[in-house]
């Protein structure tokens, strides 16, 4: 699970973002990344991560396979906390290229003759459709096919293909690499780094400054081919060396077959290519979008559709209680109380509507850890629409989301515990219990979720799985940050003065007549309304975190995922009014599940689209991961969304019995 991890909580956050990113935006600097000048001559290196494959979702090391390495060893490039959660090992590679130097038929490497269980390794490889990803300049490397009429960009390369019985490598790479003369401009000095061992130079190799006799990278191409090397005749040649007979590339045709006991031989080419893209354009490549007008059209009719509807809920919602209200305000004392014993209706349960709901404690709980997700999802989407956490700086959106979540946890102890005095009437004892449960309610149920799926992945020798120095960090991280903050927090919310309720509740609870229906029924199927804000939007996050592929339109984001806020909010009250309607003043947890069934939706979706989408996913293991990261995404949707039905719905009822006269 090379990257799931990341792509699953940009999908959480994708459940409760905010602020428009444009998408399409071109010339802009990314806040992370900055350009490098390369003089002619001067080398370049690139370097290799992950093997990773959609269709096992499982990623595996680079050298786990017998490909060349460099001279002097592999070593492991600086990681932040971000990158090791994604599952990326960035490693340096034997290529090395000159700037702005074309080669060809240099030679590399031949392996070692293929054992039998690394002659299986690779077939099995080859089977799972393993890529291979090779970075230059902080680019990955792209491979473009053609279908029909149009071209397909994918990143990274495959390792070998299947034909009939027979497995081919692809052993010689040609590489492209799109470059555009140095633009000495101030603006270009922004903060951060894209890549620890690149350096901002400040001048030539004269020590002046402004030479525009360099060249910046601005793509990074690849074709990979399989082509019949002789072993015998690299014997003598050394790393680098030329190739003894002139190679031909062709993409379209196979030769280079894998046989037990037999070596291969490992080849390249490079050339480079002036290019019009501009150092600022490079990554709009990786970052656009597919089926743009598709997304476009989809977005603007669901945004139609549903701010029609939830317009006319809204109306019919507000026309409805200012009615009820301006006939009940206007009958006197005694008219009103003849009307309580002839009607029934909201007005009824006056006595009995803030009457404490059951498992209080874990209701303020959900709400807590519901606003921490929300809190978390806001802020880190903001620094993602500004660029400050964009692809070119690999794991910052892992680690601010992370940085964010902790910090937030003061935010979640207070609501928690503000919302526990507020039931409880003032009263503040148990807050430290809340704020432990706050604490540990849903990083307890994520760390029981990854650490099993963790287990998995370690059983799979797989890159994805989360080191053992790593869990020390974050439990670390657990209860040294976010622990003392959510109970710093949940002090504040002690201390804090408790919403009054407006109306007097009896110490006998009113009977609720019996229901024609089941109202746990209704709620459950109110998810359908938010799933349908989802549902278009839903498809373009799912391909993008299981495909491979880059999630960066967060104007689209914005728009869906405003509406289901604004969804979710009025779903929960016109639940709230109906269910008071009808004398039931259970209202608590209904308002947070009719919004947060949304929740159990997306997860069928997920089924679904493990079905029909993924039919090549293999393998038990790669199920149940994909099932497990699915859970663990629906539950923080659920704590999220149910935390804006429940607030809204309380604000509501709040607002609603204010109104009432009563004695």
């Amino acid at each position: 699970m090379a990257r799931l991890r990341a792509h699953l909580l940009l999908f959480v956050v994708a459940a409760a973002a905010v602020l428009v990113f444009p998408p399409g935006a071109h010339g802009f600097y990314l806040p992370g990344s900055y350009p490098h000048k390369y003089n002619p001559g001067e080398p370049l290196n690139v370097k290799v991560n992950s093997l990773t494959s959609i269709d096992t979702e499982i990623p595996f090391s680079y050298y786990s396979l017998p490909f060349c390495t460099p001279p002097e060893g592999v070593k492991d490039s600086a990681e932040n906390l971000g990158e090791l959660l994604m599952g990326d090992r960035i490693e340096n590679s034997p290529y090395r290229f000159k700037s702005y130097t074309n080669e060809s038929d240099v030679f590399l490497c031949r392996s070692a003759p293929l054992a039998p269980d690394t002659f299986a390794l690779m077939k099995k490889r080859i089977d799972e459709m393993y890529q291979v990803n090779l970075i230059l300049d902080n680019l990955p490397a792209i491979r473009y096919t053609k279908k029909d009429d149009y071209f397909l960009r994918w990143t990274g390369y495959p390792v070998g293909i299947r034909v009939g019985v027979d497995y081919y490598v692809f052993n010689h790479l040609q590489f492209t690499v799109l470059v555009h003369k140095y633009e000495d401009a101030n603006v270009a000095r922004v903060m951060g780094t894209g890549d620890a061992t690149d350096g901002f130079p400040s001048g030539g190799k004269d020590g002046t400054t402004g030479s525009s006799t360099g060249w910046m990278v601005v793509g990074f191409e690849v074709v990979p081919c399989s082509i019949k090397h002789n072993p015998e005749d690299v014997k003598s040649l050394k790393i680098y060396g030329k190739y003894p007979s002139k190679i031909k590339c062709d993409p379209t045709t196979v030769s280079m077959s894998i046989k037990e006991n037999e070596p291969i031989v490992y080849t390249y080419e490079v050339s480079f290519v002036e290019s019009d893209i501009k150092w600022p354009s490079r990554w709009d490549a990786y970052l656009k979008m597919e089926g743009a007008k598709v997304h476009w059209f989809s977005i603007l009719n669901s945004l139609m559709v549903i701010a029609f509807l939830a317009g006319i809920v809204f109306v019919i919602l507000l026309r409805t209680v200012r009615r009820d209200l301006t006939r009940y305000e206007e009958l006197d004392s005694e008219a009103q109380a003849q009307m309580n014993e002839e009607l029934s209706g909201w007005k009824l349960v006056v006595s009995d509507v803030f009457r404490a709901p059951s498992n209080p404690m874990l209701l303020c709980v959900v709400v807590g850890d519901g606003v921490q997700i929300l809190g978390m999802a806001v802020v880190t989407i903001l620094f993602a629409a500004l660029g400050f956490m964009s692809p070119a700086s690999r794991g910052t959106l892992i680690t601010g989301m992370l940085f964010f979540y902790l910090v937030l946890g003061i935010l979640a102890g207070y609501t928690g515990v503000r919302v526990w005095k507020t039931i409880k009437c003032g009263d503040h004892t148990g807050w430290m219990a809340v704020s432990w449960r706050v604490a540990c309610f849903f990083p307890g149920i994520a760390f029981l979720i990854l650490t099993t799926l963790n287990f998995l992945l370690w059983g799979s020798q797989s890159t994805g799985a989360i080191p053992f120095s790593l869990f020390v960090i974050l439990i670390l991280l657990w209860f040294c940050i976010s622990v003392p903050l959510t109970l710093v927090g949940g002090l504040l919310g002690a201390k804090a003065p408790h919403i009054e309720y407006p109306v007097r509740t009896n110490q006998i609870p009113r009977e609720i007549p019996p229901q024609k229906y089941p109202s746990w029924l209704l709620v459950l199927g109110a998810g359908t309304l938010p799933f349908g804000t989802l549902f278009i939007e839903l498809f373009f996050i799912m391909s993008s975190i299981w495909m491979g592929r880059v999630y960066y339109v967060f104007g689209f984001l914005f728009i869906v995922m405003l509406l289901l806020v604004i969804v979710c909010a009025e779903v929960s009250l016109v639940l709230t009014y109906m269910h008071l309607c009808v004398e039931d003043w259970k209202w608590w947890w209904k308002s947070f599940f009719s919004s947060g069934s949304v929740a159990i939706y997306i997860f069928l979706y997920s089924i679904n689209y493990l079905v029909f989408d993924l039919k090549n996913l293999s393998g038990p293991v790669s199920a149940t991961l994909y099932l497990g990261y699915s859970l663990f995404m629906v539950i923080a949707i659920m704590l999220a969304t149910g935390t804006v039905g429940f607030i809204s719905s309380f604000c509501f009822v709040h607002y609603l019995f204010s109104s009432v006269k009563a004695d």
